[in-house]
């Protein structure tokens, strides 16, 4: 057998997850057309066939039944399966894992950084692949100004409020091209006319309703699972018709210890209230994941290593210098005087496995960065990735360490 290279078993992973989430979508929203659902299970299953092959085919029944398990048994033979080996499209509760997108995303982003290295291979799953991703495009339009500080404020505004009212949203002062990736509020994070801001991204968050007849309860949960873990999960009485839906918290958050402390989102936040959908628009899905997300941690550190105790001890810090070559340059001084400085690139990666890749295929950090820092919810990826990094010449730590790290080279504590 031939063996296919590193970027057509990437290409066929994601073709096949794609196309698998479409129909585990469908399978599981019962509230859809039946009609509807049955096309969108057929379409799957004809575009999973499509990526096994001629030589290896499967029933529609064997389909829907491998939907319910391992993700990775849909892959044909010869492809490993990688970062989807044990993955689950619907979980115990009969949902779409929301992960799976992050999943499409970061697939892509890998292929992506592979076909820059040169590793071109088959076209299985290329067609939809090579559409360009939002966040992609929305990238483009930041780094095309010449101003630094005009770079700064975008990113920061597409960070700091990824949704709310047109007017407030009018006040950032974004160019056109950026304003066009806040769209109406997304149909799944809507109940009636309302929608509710995640407390840690201020996101819309994912609505759901469960149950039948009178036992009917809705369920509000942020669509990133870290802040779920984080407390945004809530639930909510069915209302009177044309009633305000009320949350109340579902989860208890157990507080952040040691160095993750400084940067944590509070662990008893406001319950959000709900708010009109009319006249609001949030980013697209692909900009927040890719943008607002990581950039909670990177705008974090910077903050907290600008604190006027760590200005006093000539420690700066920078945010994205030269339109993003890397996400944070930290200087401090050196004891013989001069200055030693910390090129940081921040990265959140739901499945670390790919990460890996991509630090791989770029050949380390393509803008120089010599600090792979992950937010301090991927701990446990921290020691697998340092492994990789430091094949070139880099090191990965949490958002956390790196702050402690910066605080001990000039005597003081890391504190927020």
């Amino acid at each position: 057998m031939t063996t296919i290279r590193t970027a057509d078993h990437m290409a066929i992973r994601n073709s096949v997850m794609r196309a698998a989430s479409v129909a585990a979508a469908a399978l599981t929203d019962a509230d859809s057309d039946p009609e509807h659902r049955l096309r969108a299970l057929m379409e799957g299953h004809g575009r999973v066939l499509t990526a096994r092959g001629p030589g290896q085919p499967m029933t529609f029944d064997q389909f829907r039944q491998l939907l319910l398990g391992d993700l990775s048994a849909l892959l044909p033979d010869g492809v490993p399966a990688e970062e989807m080996d044990g993955l689950r499209l619907i979980d115990d509760d009969n949902e779409f894992d929301p992960d799976m997108f992050d999943l499409d995303v970061e697939q892509r982003m890998v292929l992506h950084a592979l076909r820059r290295a040169g590793h071109r291979g088959q076209t299985v799953g290329i067609d939809a692949l090579d559409q360009e991703l939002d966040q992609t495009r929305a990238h483009r339009q930041m780094t095309s100004t010449d101003s630094q500080d005009d770079y700064v404020a975008w990113r920061s505004a597409l960070i700091e409020e990824p949704a709310g009212s047109v007017r407030d949203l009018r006040t950032l002062n974004l160019p056109a091209t950026l304003t066009d990736f806040y769209q109406p509020i997304p149909f799944d994070a809507t109940y009636d006319r309302w929608w509710f801001r995640c407390p840690v991204c201020r996101w819309p968050m994912k609505i759901t309703v469960h149950g039948t007849n009178n036992r009917r309860t809705g369920q509000v949960r942020c669509f990133h699972r870290p802040h779920i873990e984080a407390g945004a999960s809530y639930e909510f009485k069915i209302p009177d018709e044309g009633a305000m839906p009320r949350l109340n918290p579902v989860s208890t958050v157990t507080p952040a210890r040691g160095n993750a402390e400084v940067l944590a989102p509070h662990p008893k936040p406001p319950t959000p209230e709900p708010i009109l959908t009319d006249g609001h628009k949030a980013l697209v899905r692909g900009v927040w994941r890719c943008t607002t997300i990581p950039g909670l941690p990177e705008l974090g550190l910077f903050k907290a290593l600008s604190a006027p105790h760590l200005r006093d001890k000539g420690v700066t810090a920078h945010l994205w210098p030269v339109l993003d070559s890397y996400d944070l340059l930290v200087t401090v001084p050196d004891t013989d005087g001069g200055r030693t400085e910390l090129r940081v690139d921040v990265k959140d990666y739901t499945y670390a496995t790919l990460l890996a890749d991509k630090i791989n295929a770029d050949g380390g950090d393509r803008g120089g960065a010599e600090y792979l820092v992950v937010p301090d919810n991927r701990e446990k990826t921290v020691s697998m990735l340092d492994a990789v990094c430091r094949q070139h010449r880099m090191h990965a730590l949490t958002a956390g360490d790196f702050g402690a790290m910066v605080c001990e080279m000039v005597g003081e504590q890391w504190t927020s």
